[in-house]
């Protein structure tokens, strides 16, 4: 299974707020250090915000840092949020596509159940276990 660029990004943005708790952060610092246009930037930051992920301070004095400590960020959390599943295999029958919902898939229940899988795995894991895994 991959994960979107964005989710990638959205993990290695939160990672990088989580290593750096103790100051305010930039979009453009944020964009620099990952290698990712700030615009492309700016569109994660906003989602993570909308879902309180991370507070976002406007201003000349303003940046962004982490909206709550790491150990209430869970990661299964964040890649569901961040992450479409729905279009996880798509098929071609009749020439008409269709994904994995489709009462007329017949792999369907496999898919869901490795895709829950996937997503269980990830929720034994917070944003802190991350940052003391790797000693960020």
């Amino acid at each position: 299974m991959n994960l979107s660029k964005f989710t990638d990004y959205a993990f290695r943005s939160l990672i990088y707020l989580g290593k750096n708790q103790n100051r305010l952060c930039t979009v453009q610092e944020l964009a620099n250090y990952l290698n990712v246009s700030e615009n492309h930037m700016k569109k994660i930051i906003h989602n993570l915000a909308k879902e309180n992920y991370i507070l976002s301070i406007k201003g000349r004095t303003g940046g962004i840092k982490l909206a709550t400590l790491p150990k209430n960020i869970n990661l299964g959390d964040v890649l569901i949020y961040c992450e479409d599943f729905s279009r996880v295999v798509e098929c071609q029958k009749d020439n008409i596509n269709c994904t994995y919902n489709s009462e007329k898939c017949l792999i369907k229940d496999i898919v869901k159940a490795s895709t829950n899988k996937f997503i269980d795995e990830f929720k034994k894991y917070t944003l802190e276990d991350v940052l003391i895994l790797h000693k960020y």
